[in-house]
């Protein structure tokens, strides 16, 4: 599995390149760091629904994506070819007796 990253914008106008742990049109975690310095955020959909904007140490992040354009983006990676194929017979994982 690839791990997902996404550019988010600092308050103070810097991009950063940050992990995404989970993506849902209700919100976005985000790991920001690596290793045991890193630190996980939640973006919430501003009211308007045009962005997502947490805060990490009361400096606040914001994804400049709106919820329609995150609930595509969620769309298009759930198509049917990624999905794995069903054994037809059941699982052909049978311990023998």
């Amino acid at each position: 599995m690839e791990d997902e990253k996404i550019r988010v914008r600092t308050e103070n106008d810097r991009m950063l390149d940050v992990h995404v742990d989970n993506k849902r049109a209700d919100g976005i975690w985000i790991i920001l760091g690596e290793g045991v310095n890193s630190l996980k955020c939640k973006l919430t959909p501003t009211d308007n629904g045009l962005a997502y904007a947490g805060s990490i140490m009361g400096r606040e992040i914001i994804y400049e994506r709106s919820v329609k354009q995150v609930r595509e983006d969620l769309a298009n990676q759930r198509q049917p070819q990624d999905r794995l194929p069903s054994c037809p017979g059941g699982s052909r994982n049978r311990g023998r007796r």
